[in-house]
C-alpha cells in the first residue's frame, strides 16, 4: 500500500471514528502531502511502515524555513496522529515521532472587541439594502451566541426553539449543544425570516437552511469574512477582526459580568475547560475586582 492510500485510510478514521471537522481532516492530509513531496523531491523511497525518525527530522527542517512556529506545531502534531493510527492498525510498532518535540509557542489570546465596538459594527450594517437584515440577524447572532462561523452557516430552522430560549448547535466532530438565544436576537433572526426569506426563492436541499445568500443557498465561509471585513473597514475598526472575534468578544464580555467559565465552557461547545481558560487572561483587571469584591479577607 502506498502513502496515497495509507493517508485515506487515515482520513476515514479521522471522519468516522474520531469525528473531526473537515477543516481538521483537511489540514491533516496537507501537512501529509507535504511530507509526500518532500520525500519525491529528495529521491527517498519509503514506506509510511518503515520512514524513520531521522528522514521525519528533515522534513521537519525542511518546513521550519518556510512556516512559523504555530503552523510547524500543528505539523507535528498531525504526524504523530497518523503514526499512531498506523500503530493502532498494527502497520508499525513503533512511532517515529516519539523524540521530536513541537517548538514551544506562546498562548495565543484572542482578539477581542469592547461592548460600543460590538454596537457600532452591528450598526453599520445598510439596512436598505435585501441582504442586510440577513446580516444583522447573523452579527447578532455570532456575538449573542458565540458560534463559529461553520455553526452559523449550517444553522437550520428547524434548530431555532425560541419558545423554550434556546438554539440547537451541530459544531465541531458532529457534537451537539443547546445554546441560550436572547429575546433581542430572536426578533433579529424572525425579522429577517418574515420580511426577507421567506419572500425569496429557496434552492432545493436548503429549504430548512436559517440564513441563505442570493440564490438560495447556504451562505459559504468565505462571505461571512468578508461581510465583517467590510463592515470593520466602514467604520475605520483598527483591529483585525474576523467572525471569531465575535465568538471571543461573547465569552470575554460573559467572563467580565460575572458568568462562570464553566457554563461559557458549555455555550461555546469547548470540549475541555482548558481552552475556555485562555478568557481568564484577557482582563487581569476585572479578576483584581473579584477578590477585592468577594473574598472573605479583602480587607
Amino acid at each position: 500500500m502506498n502513502w496515497s492510500n495509507y493517508i485515506k485510510s487515515f482520513q476515514s478514521y479521522l471522519k468516522i471514528e474520531r469525528g473531526l471537522s473537515k477543516n481538521t481532516v483537511d489540514n491533516y492530509t496537507f501537512d501529509l502531502e507535504r511530507l509526500c513531496t518532500f520525500l519525491i523531491e529528495n529521491d527517498i523511497t519509503v514506506s509510511p511502515e518503515k520512514i524513520r525518525e531521522e528522514t521525519i527530522q528533515q522534513f521537519i527542517y525542511s518546513v521550519s524555513k518556510e512556516v512559523n512556529a504555530r503552523s510547524q506545531a500543528r505539523i507535528i502534531s498531525g504526524l504523530k496522529s497518523f503514526f499512531n493510527y498506523l500503530i493502532f492498525e498494527d502497520y508499525r510498532n513503533d512511532n517515529p515521532m516519539e523524540l521530536i518535540e513541537a517548538p514551544r509557542i506562546g498562548r495565543k489570546l484572542p482578539d477581542t472587541l469592547s461592548l460600543e465596538d460590538v454596537d457600532t459594527l452591528i450598526a453599520a450594517v445598510d439596512l436598505s439594502k435585501e441582504e442586510g437584515e440577513r446580516n444583522r440577524a447573523m452579527l447578532e447572532t455570532l456575538y449573542g451566541c458565540g458560534l463559529r462561523v461553520s455553526e452559523i452557516v449550517t444553522l437550520k430552522i428547524s434548530d431555532l426553539f425560541f419558545d423554550e430560549g434556546f438554539i440547537k448547535i451541530t459544531g465541531k466532530g458532529n457534537k451537539q449543544r443547546f445554546v441560550p438565544i436572547a429575546k433581542a436576537t430572536q426578533k433579529y433572526i424572525e425579522r429577517y425570516r418574515n420580511t426577507i426569506r421567506n419572500h425569496k426563492p429557496i434552492a432545493k436541499g436548503f429549504e430548512d437552511t436559517l440564513f441563505l445568500n442570493r440564490r438560495g443557498k447556504q451562505l459559504t465561509r468565505a462571505m461571512i469574512f468578508t461581510i465583517i471585513k467590510t463592515l470593520a473597514v466602514k467604520i475605520n475598526l483598527q483591529k483585525n477582526i474576523s467572525p471569531h472575534t465575535l465568538r471571543h468578544s461573547f465569552a470575554t464580555h460573559l467572563l467580565e459580568n460575572g458568568a462562570d467559565l464553566r457554563s461559557i465552557q458549555m455555550m461555546l461547545g469547548h470540549e475541555s475547560i482548558t481552552t475556555t481558560e485562555i478568557y481568564v487572561h484577557l482582563d487581569r483587571k476585572h479578576l483584581t475586582q473579584i477578590i477585592n469584591t468577594f473574598h472573605p479577607r479583602k480587607t
